[in-house]
Order: C-alpha cells, then structure tokens, then sequence
C-alpha cells in the first residue's frame, strides 16, 4: 500500500540529532523500541511494532547534515499475514537562515512483506523556535509515480520539550496531517506525550502515548477507513 509518515518513527531522530550537533565531529545514535501499534500518519498499519534504528549527523559549513536507517517488524492485521517488515534509509540537510530553519530530506520506504511496493519521497520543510515552543511545516512529494501520489501531502507541528529535573524531560508534540493539491483535506490530528530519562550520561529510555483522531476519511485517500487511535510504548536510544 502507498506509505505514509510515521507518527513514531526515525526521521523524528533524527532531526533531534541534526539540532544537537555543534561541530564537524560525526555524531551516532542507536535506538530500539517497541509500540503497541505501528501507527503511520493516523493509519494502524498492524500490531506490536518492534523497531530499530541508526542515524549519523554532523555539520559542514553551517550545514546540518544526517543520514539513517530504521527497520522495523509488525503484525499485519489486514492482510492475514502473521509477521509484516519494512526498512526505511532516509537523509536530510538543514541550514538555519535566522528566521527559520529550512531542510531538506530523502526516504526510500523498502517493504519486505505484504504492504505493498516500495515508495520514494523527498520532502521540504520550515521549522521556527519560539521559545514556548517550535512550529515545523513539511511538505512530502512521493517521487514513484506509479504509486498514485501521495496527495500533497504535508504536515504542521507544534512542539516542546520541559526540563522536569536533571535526569528527566516532559516531551508533547501535535501534528495536522493535510491535503494540499488534488483537493483540500485534514485527515488526522495525532499527538505524542513523552518522558526522557537520561539515566546515564550517553543513554535514555522514553515511555510515549500517541492519540490519532480521524478527521476526514475521504474514499480518494489511504485514510478511507482511518478510526480514531492510540499507541503505547517505549524507545531506548544510546548516542555517542
């Protein structure tokens, strides 16, 4: 089936990453983590989502540049299929311009079980700190022509992460999935809670809840049949 963005997923590592980077130096995260539920733009692809990841990042000439792979192996509920796996390979370059930050990424979507052919994206996007919180618009344009497109697809999301204490940050995004181009649509409205506990110096484990709401189940879209959502999980991440 046509593939659309991960509401929990890598490109959300990392992007953190390329924001944490401050030198030349090459930075490495490894993280693995398992969800109730694979939930990807609002759609439940299948059950018991167990995943893995690693990103790179660094910075040249003012440049943030990251690069990753995430794979991960679910129930696949709609196709009777007891084990569904799919590997992601994504890289992005961002470059701050004073009024916000612009970037600019890759995902090939690699589908090693039923969901359906592998899918190409690049995507653009905006991301502007406020201080009370950060706003970021992305725009994704499905490069695999034969795949029907995505739609126009683009999301909105407003974010912030608190500092509870030393060792633990208290972390909410929510995010508008939209239609831009064939007609005009918001099918769904998903936001994440999340705790960080650093519990060593280069290592945290974050427990998270997402609730999807479905807002436009329009028969042209993936998002036909979308019923409100909710996952539970949690992600261990080491960097270094």
């Amino acid at each position: 089936m046509q593939h659309y963005c991960k509401t929990i997923g890598a490109l959300a590592a990392a992007s953190a990453l390329v924001a944490g980077t401050a030198s030349a130096e090459v930075e490495y995260e490894i993280h693995t983590g398992y969800s109730t539920m694979y939930l990807f733009r609002g759609i439940d692809l299948g059950d018991n989502l167990t995943e893995f990841g690693v990103d790179a990042a660094s910075e040249w000439n003012g440049f943030g540049l990251s690069a990753g792979v995430w794979s991960g192996v679910f129930g696949n509920t709609g196709t009777g299929n007891d084990v569904d796996m799919e590997t992601d390979l994504y890289a992005e370059a961002s470059y701050d311009v004073g009024f916000t930050t612009l970037s600019a990424g890759y995902i090939y979507y690699w589908n090693l079980g039923s969901l359906g052919v592998d899918d190409q994206e690049v995507y653009f996007g905006t991301n502007n700190d406020f201080g009370w919180a950060s706003l970021s618009f992305t725009y994704f344009w499905d490069v695999v022509e034969n795949n029907g497109g995505n739609n126009g697809y683009s999301e909105l999301t407003l974010s912030e992460s608190w500092e509870l204490n030393p060792c633990v940050n208290f972390n909410l995004a929510t995010t508008l999935g939209m239609h831009l181009e064939d007609f005009m649509a918001v099918p769904h409205w998903t936001t994440k809670a999340s705790l960080d506990w650093g519990f060593t110096e280069n290592a945290k484990l974050s427990p998270f809840v997402a609730v999807s709401i479905a807002l436009d189940e329009d028969a042209r879209t993936a998002w036909a049949d979308t019923e409100n959502e909710y996952v539970i999980g949690t992600m261990l991440s080491a960097s270094f």
